[in-house]
């Protein structure tokens, strides 16, 4: 077996994620030798490769899935949002500057062939790789620049599935009207349809997937059932509600343990809490508002993509007010230990100079043109552990204790630590 194939969805949050990852781990299984791709993804849920390198986190889990090592070569386009107008890009695993929607949409030309030679030599090293797509393809006021789902088929010569959420609705709607709005170059290149979430007995969907094929041409492939067990890292921040539940908490043997995440405009790296909700008894929901710390057992702030704007939202709302003045245990990850300082000097990301952090750890912060990337280890609590880092600030003073090896910081009440996946 040797060939590519392209995964695109109806939507953002259609499935195309889940469904490559359970592509690779079936073929993996047979014995083929098969990796994940995506040209260009936008997330600031990121992971640090063993060589150094930054790529989404969606492409770290599908390359598990393959049991592959992550690799930049997975990921070659990453663009991490810091406002609603600007992004970081990545290239091969290091960021290259910011980019507006407007300056990004020159600039993918360029990354076009870096995406495509990057593809070239994971179909000439291995038997099969399934690439995922962005968004959606019928997004045709940005057809002439993509660089991700049938730009990238067509100067690739990838077949495409579509991808629809029949849970929100509307599936058949959508599916036919993706295909329709392409052109003919495109729509030749679409082979076949997946309804994803589907609830019921499957046969009450026939006779729309026989119009369907009579409408379009084109086969429904598979129908994926909702599978409510299924918990899989979510792709980007979007994924999660406000105020809401993070996993299927499991009760506990006697009292429940409640968790409360600070959901941050431009959180980062949310998968840190869900290590959380993984235990029984854990209750972990995102807060949004002071008056939902009144009751925790535990707060954490999470990382950031935008450490300063995130500490004003948080005096703004009166959640800084509300942590400063919470009784028990905090934890804050990266950003979040970031804004628990007492000085954050900042001319890189939000190039606001010095701002006063929220003074709970006796530390400064100082931001660096260069950002870190590292996977660290070391042994705490008597056990070994691991995290990465992906991070501008860096700490310059403190007087605090560490919390894991020379990193960190750790008082009675609150633990501060630049790594991601410590709780994993």
């Amino acid at each position: 077996m040797r060939g590519a194939m392209l995964i695109c969805g109806t939507t953002s949050d259609a499935g195309k994620s889940v469904l490559v990852a359970g592509l690779c781990r079936f073929l993996a299984r047979q014995g083929v030798d098969v990796v994940p791709f995506k040209a260009q993804n936008m997330s600031n849920n990121s992971f640090v490769t063993l060589d150094g390198g930054e790529i989404g986190r969606a492409q770290a889990l599908q390359a598990r899935a393959a049991f592959k090592e992550p690799s930049v070569r997975f990921n070659p386009v990453l663009l991490k949002p810091g406002s609603d107008r600007t992004s970081q890009v990545v290239v091969l695993g290091k960021a290259v500057g910011e980019v507006s929607a407007l300056s990004y949409r020159e600039r993918k030309q360029q990354l076009l062939d870096t995406v495509l030679s990057t593809l070239d030599g994971l179909r000439a090293g291995h038997e099969v790789v399934i690439c995922e797509g962005a968004g959606s393809p019928a997004e045709i006021n940005l057809r002439a620049n993509d660089i991700a789902n049938m730009g990238l088929a067509t100067r690739a010569q990838l077949p495409v599935l579509v991808i629809g959420d029949i849970d929100r609705g509307g599936v058949f709607a959508h599916l036919f009207g993706t295909v329709a709005v392409l052109d003919a170059a495109d729509q030749a290149l679409v082979s076949g349809f997946v309804i994803n979430k589907f609830r019921g007995d499957a046969r009450l969907l026939e006779p729309g997937l026989r119009q369907l094929r009579a409408l379009t041409g084109r086969p429904v492939l598979g129908v994926l059932p909702w599978r409510e067990e299924l918990w899989l890292d979510a792709e980007d921040s979007l994924s999660y509600n406000a105020d809401g539940v993070i996993g299927r908490p499991q009760p506990p043997v006697r009292d429940w343990l409640r968790v409360a995440v600070i959901r941050l405009p431009r959180i980062s790296n949310a998968t840190d809490a869900e290590a959380l909700a993984c235990e029984p008894g854990v209750s972990v929901r995102f807060v949004t508002e002071p008056s939902r710390l009144a009751d925790a057992d535990l707060v954490v702030l999470p990382g950031s993509k935008a450490t300063v704007s995130d500490l004003a939202w948080l005096r703004e709302t009166g959640l800084a007010e509300a942590i400063q003045r919470f009784d028990g245990p905090i934890l804050g990850i990266c950003g979040g230990f970031q804004m628990l300082s007492k000085r954050i000097e900042d001319e890189v990301e939000s190039r606001n100079g010095v701002t006063d952090g929220l003074g709970l750890l006796d530390v400064d912060i100082r931001f660096q043109p260069d950002k870190t990337l590292a996977t660290p280890s070391a042994v705490a609590w008597d056990e070994p552990v691991t995290g990465y880092e992906i991070h501008h600030g860096q700490v310059v003073r403190s007087t605090e204790q560490p919390l894991v090896a020379d990193e960190g910081a750790e008082t009675e009440r609150v633990l501060g630590t630049h790594w991601h996946g410590l709780l994993e």
